[in-house]
């Protein structure tokens, strides 16, 4: 099982913080979650995947993924 946590407007649009997945690449996990939670058709476009750490934009293989991180852009100063 991999654990993704949803930050800021992901959250809100996922309608959960966190959630234990067990896909086997990052494609078939991006898949279901926006199968599941179609309010992130809105922001998963924009947000940084972060698998166990290192920020990755293709298709890899999560077998031995721990931690999923979906982080929206976030506008501070």
């Amino acid at each position: 099982m991999t654990t993704v946590r949803y930050f800021a407007a992901a959250a809100e649009a996922a309608g959960t913080e966190t959630e234990e997945r067990n896909e086997a690449t990052l494609a078939e996990l991006r898949t279901a979650v926006l199968n599941e939670h179609p309010k992130l058709f809105l922001v998963l476009p924009d947000c940084a995947v972060l698998v166990d750490g290192v920020r990755t934009d293709g298709d890899i293989s999560l077998a031995n993924a721990r931690l999923i991180d979906v982080l929206p852009p976030f506008a501070g100063g």
